[in-house]
């Protein structure tokens, strides 16, 4: 019997990270360059520990290993195998992230033998004025497109997007995009770490050395098109669940709490991720309860049959395949 889970954040220094995740969340970091906390992975290399109840110690992996129907759900294992098919993470961008795009599942297979990656961005906090890029702000040719990233001139071409707390953003796969300077966000993705990077600003690394940038791989891979497509319009109803995006590898649900809420998950055959994106919550089901406060995520298994949060004033992010 799995109980609620929850797992020791997976800390990941970054050129253009900054200390909102110590500040705000009190994630255990001492570096002042933390850009993203890792908080559900099985990524080669970065897989989550639980960090609670009986369990403490286990991985992730391992859990999947002797428990795949038990923890994911049936139709996800006949999907997705025993793999986590979902990596979350909170990133803090003190500084503009590279501008960057993610392969398709097709591409990705066949270059790097990986999921390609679809993912969503949760607006957490933002700086006056913060902005994200997202896509081209016209169509654009591939002769366009290459002329401009060889005469460094790209960010002529690119949509930008000022953003507030709460602005929901999905990013398709051949979509360029970067998160701008002062935003911190919660991001759903999925389990992939493949990224091609297109322009970074001419930066250096701490050794002097500008990074590695994927010219030619993104060629094939980017949406020249100008897609209207990304941002995402919710329902903001208190005690209930409103969809925020529903899409073949993740459906995310906003969930606003003034009260009790208990939700039904016996037909859901599919794990439950809660991420806390504002206040504190308390998640109990028939296996155990977990708190949960703003910058936490926990993990039910697809066993679970009943969900009871209680809370006045958590924003809840639910995330189910």
């Amino acid at each position: 019997m799995i109980h609620p889970l929850k797992f020791k954040p997976i800390l990941k220094e970054r050129l253009w990270g900054g200390t909102k995740l110590k500040e705000v969340f009190g994630k255990p970091i001492e570096s002042d360059i933390t850009g993203e906390s890792w908080e559900l992975s099985t990524v080669k290399g970065d897989i989550s520990i639980v960090a609670n109840g009986s369990l403490e110690g286990r991985s992730l992996q391992d859990l999947i290993d002797s428990n795949a129907e038990e923890l994911l759900g049936k139709s996800v294992v006949e999907r997705f195998g025993k793999e986590f098919p979902i990596l979350i993470k909170f990133i803090d961008a003190k500084q503009d992230l590279s501008i960057q795009l993610h392969p398709n599942d097709a591409l990705a297979k066949e270059r790097h033998n990986s999921f390609g990656k679809t993912e969503m961005w949760y607006i957490m906090d933002a700086d006056p004025k913060a902005e994200l890029i997202v896509g081209f702000n016209k169509d654009v040719t591939k002769e366009e497109y290459a002329e401009s990233v060889a005469n460094d001139t790209l960010l002529d071409l690119l949509n930008y997007e000022e953003v507030k707390e709460g602005d929901t953003f999905f990013i398709n796969t051949g979509k360029i995009h970067a998160i701008g300077a002062g935003v911190m966000l919660a991001e759903i993705q999925q389990t992939s770490d493949v990224t091609y990077r297109v322009f970074d600003f001419n930066r250096k690394d701490k050794d002097g050395n500008l990074r590695e940038l994927h010219t030619d791989l993104a060629l094939d891979a980017v949406d020249y098109e100008k897609k209207d497509d990304f941002k995402v319009a919710y329902g903001h109803d208190k005690n209930k669940v409103n969809t925020m995006v529903d899409c073949p590898y993740f459906k995310t649900n906003f969930i606003e709490l003034t009260e009790n809420l208990d939700v039904d998950t016996a037909q859901r055959d599919s794990f439950t991720i809660f991420m806390c994106v504002g206040g504190e919550a308390k998640i109990n089901t028939a296996e155990g309860e977990v708190s949960i406060k703003s910058g936490e995520t926990a993990l039910l298994p697809a066993s679970t049959q009943k969900i009871s949060l209680q809370s006045i004033g958590a924003k809840l992010l639910e995330v189910t395949i």
